[in-house]
């Protein structure tokens, strides 16, 4: 159970990250200038080509390296990190590259219509994008953010291949002390399982409520 606990902890930090970055980027890919457009587009493909599994590794250790180098070339001392915050902060850059391209795509699927009646009413950037496109992307990036919000809940898993103590961790502690993996991996599976079936229940509802007001279509 303790595990769980931080697994949910990961994910709900590492997602959260995770959608701010995918809105920054989808902006900038949309809206921004070349340069800026160019370092989206770079990120995004490193992110979504490279394996998950060396990617963690990468950020986690030469990360935490990266950073303390950096500290020390500025006369600050070398810094512990945090197991649960670096944890949370390598998974969310993953997943904003991934959250990048939902939000994009979603962006666009707004009918045009609405974005240039915004402008015709002279509405600022910040305020169009308060009341109108993130409220009508919405239904079209949901079933992409739910997708994501269920591979992060199991990328927690891939943590362990650096020691921190999150579910799969724990449990194979666990069994490796006791000696009894199958209740233990089996217990583990069903813990997964039930995140699962409690964010379809939760992210259902976030998709009806979404979608209120909208013909049965979706258009």
């Amino acid at each position: 159970m303790r595990g769980l606990f931080n697994s949910i902890m990961i994910a709900v930090g590492a997602y959260g990250i995770g959608i701010v970055l995918g809105i920054g980027g989808a902006f900038g890919k949309l809206y921004g200038g070349p340069i800026v457009r160019d370092l989206l587009e770079l990120y995004t493909t490193v992110m979504r080509a490279v394996p998950e599994l060396v990617l963690i590794l990468l950020l986690y250790f030469a990360g935490t390296d990266l950073i303390n180098r950096l500290l020390e070339a500025f006369g600050y001392q070398r810094i512990d990190i945090n197991g649960l915050v670096a944890g949370i902060c390598v998974l969310g850059i993953v997943q904003g590259a991934y959250a990048t391209e939902v939000i994009r795509g979603a962006i666009l699927a707004i009918p045009q219509g609405q974005i240039e009646a915004a402008r015709a009413y002279g509405m600022s950037v910040g305020l169009m994008l308060r009341r109108i496109t993130l409220p009508a992307m919405l239904p079209f990036a949901i079933p992409g953010l739910a997708n994501l919000w269920l591979i992060a809940t199991k990328d927690t898993a891939l943590l362990a291949i650096v020691g921190f103590n999150e579910l799969t961790q724990e449990t194979r502690t666990a069994a490796s002390t006791t000696k009894a993996y199958f209740t233990f991996f089996l217990a583990a599976g069903v813990l997964y399982l039930l995140i699962t079936l409690v964010s379809n229940v939760i992210i259902a509802r976030i998709e009806s409520w979404s979608r209120r007001g909208m013909p049965a279509g979706g258009h």
